[in-house]
């Protein structure tokens, strides 16, 4: 049996219209011979506003919704959010099985539960612990068409969890994992992984193929066609992943993202990232003793937040400059900007043990004078990512000097083996992006939008 897994996110299936174009996907594979498994994600901005609502009976403005969403604010309780938010995705998966079926094909909507996906007892942002594939292949062996509701899972205990936000991204690729299929599609409104945004920069050159890091550092820095836990799953189990345009025809070949061995392209970057909805938090005045990281972090892991990029510097004094380290150090981290407001008490709390424990003259402790907690918002981060800056020099100063020479100050560096980053003030962001794409000389031919008199893009199709 060959298996493909075609995943459609929320603005692929936004309405009927497109829902029967998505529908049509999967009835030319199966035409084809294949069995197929569709994955939706909730309809249109259905999502944001299951969160606005949720806000409301809250009693907090609607800007409060990405916060719920990444488990910030006690009004509303987690369990009870995963089980709105959950029903998103159930509307899309029973419209789009009527829609197959109106179509002359039997297809049958599974909740994320029926599916037999399990996850952790983790509400909001829980990961998928294993996925018994039984019925959904009892399901393909009848001819049918499984429509599987992504983002979502069941705990052990029967309780309706959701994976966050890009989770039906996960969803496909661990269900194809799971099911031993040939390929896991994922249809979206771009027509694959391009070196930028192209509606940032017009002339962003669309890949035929990319590596599983190389995606997997993008979509963490902020490119947005794939969930960074998506392409890990995807290269763990080895599924290869596809991304095309839900709403062209077949012919199209999108972008395979899979191993190093299987990408023949030889280049240095591939893709430059922008990440913005950045937020920092600097305390001063801790001590510079073990521990106080320990101390620092602890809790925002237990709570499953994802800390970025950490800077630790040795503060002196004229006193302390001659005479060896200092007793005190700033820390600095940043977070998804819509993890601080549960970020923040959390640093608060930490400071206030340490500064208890100073007190008492043990532990790691703070002495003479409290830590001072600030917190930035106007920030972004501009990526360079390529496997071929493993054994390539200069990559560094090539992407630093087209900063320098627009006029953009670098307020701190980080790198890993395939990637340089820099954290920019969010004005400079998009500028940054250009400037950056074009030194390395990843434009395309044509460009695929146009901007307008005040700088904004509008899309070329």
């Amino acid at each position: 049996m060959q298996i493909v897994v075609q995943k459609f996110g929320g603005s692929s299936v936004a309405d009927a219209a497109r829902m029967r174009t998505c529908a049509q996907r999967a009835i030319d594979a199966k035409r084809e011979g294949k069995s197929v498994v569709v994955v939706v994600s909730a309809m249109g901005d259905t999502t944001d506003e299951l969160l606005d609502l949720a806000a409301q009976v809250a009693g907090e403005g609607s800007e409060a919704g990405p916060r719920l969403q990444s488990g910030g604010g006690g009004a509303v309780p987690r369990r009870e959010l995963d089980q709105l938010m959950a029903t998103g995705e159930q509307v899309s998966i029973a419209l789009m099985a009527m829609t197959l079926c109106r179509m002359g094909h039997e297809a049958v909507s599974l909740t994320g539960a029926q599916s037999g996906i399990l996850t952790e007892a983790v509400h909001t942002r829980a990961k998928i612990r294993s996925i018994g594939p039984e019925r959904l292949m009892r399901e393909l062996e009848a001819g049918r068409i499984p429509v599987v509701a992504g983002f979502q899972g069941m705990t052990e205990a029967g309780e309706t969890t959701t994976l966050g936000r890009g989770g039906s991204d996960t969803t496909a690729v661990a269900l194809a994992a799971a099911l031993k299929a040939e390929v896991c599609e994922i249809y979206t409104d771009v027509d694959g992984v391009y070196s930028a945004d192209p509606r940032l920069v017009p002339n962003a050159r669309l890949h035929d193929r990319i590596t599983y890091d190389e995606m997997m550092e993008a979509a963490s820095q902020g490119a947005k066609v794939m969930h960074l836990r998506a392409v890990e799953v995807g290269k763990k189990s080895g599924v290869p992943i596809r991304v095309l345009h839900s709403q062209r025809g077949t012919r199209q070949s999108g972008t395979l993202i899979c191993g190093e061995r299987d990408v023949f392209e030889s280049r240095v970057i591939s893709a430059v990232a922008l990440k913005s909805d950045i937020g920092r938090v600097t305390i001063a005045g801790l001590p510079n003793r073990a521990g106080v990281q320990r101390e620092l972090f602890g809790p925002i892991a237990e709570h499953g937040i994802s800390v970025d990029d950490i800077i630790q510097n040795e503060v002196h004094t004229d006193a302390t400059r001659l005479s060896g380290p200092s007793d005190k150090c700033t820390i600095a981290f940043t977070v998804e900007k819509s993890d601080l407001a549960e970020v923040r008490p959390l640093v608060e709390r930490a400071v206030e043990r340490m500064v208890r424990v100073g007190a008492h003259g043990d532990g790691v402790g703070v002495s003479g004078g409290d830590p001072a907690i600030s917190v930035d918002m106007g920030l972004v981060k501009v990526s360079a990512v390529g496997v071929g800056m493993q054994s390539q020099s200069g990559v560094a100063a090539t992407m630093f000097k087209a900063l320098a020479d627009a006029g953009i100050k670098i307020q701190n560096i980080t790198t890993s083996e395939i990637k340089i980053s820099c954290l920019l003030a969010e004005a400079d962001g998009k500028t940054a992006l250009r400037v950056v794409h074009d030194a390395f000389g990843l434009g395309g031919e044509e460009d695929r939008a146009t901007r307008d008199a005040s700088g904004a893009v509008k899309s070329s199709r």
